[in-house]
């Protein structure tokens, strides 16, 4: 039987909604390997790996490979005012709006916006310290997921890494001793692991009395410790994560964070603080590389705008973190598939490693991972104990209904 032509098999993948130029490619290579018959599984499977929205049913609330933060804003088609001054009509800088709203919700002179936490300590150490010292603790030379290791970002920018203290125990006078020739004092915030027994560490303030400008790196991105835009006031998991606002006030020169984290906004990375060190980073040349575009900084500009308006409600990682365990329980029972289970859900994303929270699932006994995952809307959950459990805390509760579809489906 001969197979038939590219394009009639092509066009009878339509259906798919892929573009015609991949319909044909898929076709083409279909036929080449003699199997037209599965050209459609092809091209299915060329669908489901363009990026897509999928249902977090993990636990973990800023999955890195689901995206961290759920975005919960909306960018209009329209041109904006990125970098032209509306009063003067003369050009402007794309730092001034997202950036100034950041420094006012965090209590900083100033903030500077780039595409990720990586940049913004890039850009820090190669604006302020390229060809001279910088001590940071043993116990602070931390590697995050992908690779990113703070003594080879370190070396791209410039620095010269001094390396104080030991792993678990880092005093004042190891810095002290070194701070004479130092161009900052770089400290790194423990976000994705725990050092405990016989440890000892320099505060931000103790290391605000040697001089040199204070520069931490806090990662995770809580704007304030006493979290105003919550009405029940933080939550007890948050009790021993350090803030960015607290920081400052305790002596820190810059802070640098995530954007994606305990911020709930889009991939980026701020640097805030003192106006003519965020200032000397933003003239950088390596500031123009490092610039996120207008619809990142849209996002930021509505994220900071909902902490200075202390509406929680705006960003979903908040909702979805804060929402009693009654709610979720209420949710959990109404889809009407599965068994209600107890579990804990975690903050994710590189941040409070040893931090759970209490929350609700739906189990079904066995494994259907793979079932979930092929979903129309597809469901990413675990299996835990022998059966696929879905966490309600990382699942909108606009997508409960659908959820409930796709467990049905694997009944």
């Amino acid at each position: 039987m001969r197979p038939p032509s590219v394009d009639v098999l092509a066009r009878s993948l339509a259906d798919t909604g892929l573009p015609h130029p991949l319909l044909v490619e898929v076709a083409r290579a279909a036929i080449a390997d003699g199997d037209h018959q599965g050209a459609r599984s092809r091209a299915v499977d060329m669908q489901r790996s363009l990026l897509q929205p999928v249902i977090n049913a993990t636990g973990v609330l800023l999955h890195t490979n689901l995206g961290r933060a759920p975005l919960g804003v909306e960018v209009a088609a329209s041109a904006t005012n990125l970098e032209f001054d509306l009063a003067s009509g003369k050009r402007g800088s794309r730092s001034v709006h997202a950036g100034g709203l950041l420094a006012r919700a965090c209590g900083a002179e100033a903030a500077h916006v780039v595409n990720n936490g990586a940049a913004a300590v890039l850009l820090v150490l190669a604006a302020l310290a390229r060809d001279r010292d910088v001590p940071v603790s043993r116990g602070e030379l931390v590697e995050i997921g992908g690779g990113f290791r703070v003594p080879d970002v370190m070396a791209e920018s410039g620095a010269r890494l001094v390396e104080v203290g030991t792993t678990n125990r880092t005093r004042l006078a190891d810095y002290e001793r070194v701070a004479a020739h130092a161009a900052l004092l770089f400290k790194v915030h423990q976000s994705n692991y725990a050092i405990v027994g016989f440890t000892e560490d320099t505060s931000v303030q103790e290391l605000a009395t040697l001089g040199p400008a204070v520069v931490v790196d806090l990662g995770s991105g809580l704007l304030d410790a006493a979290t105003p835009w919550l009405d029940d006031g933080p939550p007890a998991w948050l009790a021993s994560e350090p803030a960015v606002r607290q920081t400052l006030d305790a002596g820190a020169d810059l802070v640098i964070f995530s954007g994606d984290k305990l911020l709930g906004g889009p991939q980026a990375g701020v640097i805030a603080g003192r106006a003519d060190l965020v200032a000397a980073c933003a003239q950088h040349p390596l500031a123009r590389a490092l610039r996120p575009g207008g619809l990142v900084l849209d996002a930021m500009q509505k994220v900071a705008l909902a902490y200075l308006r202390r509406e929680a409600d705006v960003l979903p990682f908040w909702r979805m973190a804060t929402a009693s365990v009654e709610s979720l329980r209420a949710r959990a029972e109404a889809l009407g598939v599965g068994g209600v289970v107890e579990t804990m859900a975690v903050t994710g994303g590189g941040t409070m490693p040893d931090v759970e929270i209490p929350s609700i699932g739906i189990a079904l006994g066995g494994d259907h991972v793979d079932a979930l995952r092929s979903h129309v809307l597809p469901v990413i959950a675990r299996v835990r104990d022998g059966s696929t459990v879905c966490d309600l805390r990382t699942v909108d509760p606009g997508d409960d209904e659908t959820l409930a579809g796709a467990l049905r489906s694997c009944t």
